[in-house]
């Protein structure tokens, strides 16, 4: 996901918090994970924490994953997602 991307969809959190409080706290979270991936990167290289790396990978790739989980259940209709056109621009 570009930064555009998250920020887009940051913005329409923010605007609909009160409608979606759940739908809020965890693109907060989805942010936080991908936040402490790239920071904790260089120290997982630099200490030689292996198993820290794919960690840190996964958590930079958290949000497109959770976008892509969110529109696969959209599109099964098991889930309902109305912030997925501020993701689609």
């Amino acid at each position: 996901m570009t930064l555009d991307e998250l920020q887009r969809i940051k913005k329409w959190h923010v605007a609909h918090r009160h409608d979606h409080p759940i739908e809020y706290h965890a693109w907060d979270a989805m942010l936080t994970v991908w936040v402490t991936g790239w920071v904790g990167l260089l120290p997982s290289y630099v200490f030689d924490y292996w198993w820290g790396f794919p960690l840190c990978v996964l958590g930079m790739a958290a949000p497109g994953l959770y976008v892509g989980w969110r529109l696969r259940a959209h599109r099964e209709h098991k889930l309902r997602c109305d912030w997925l056109s501020a993701a689609a621009r």
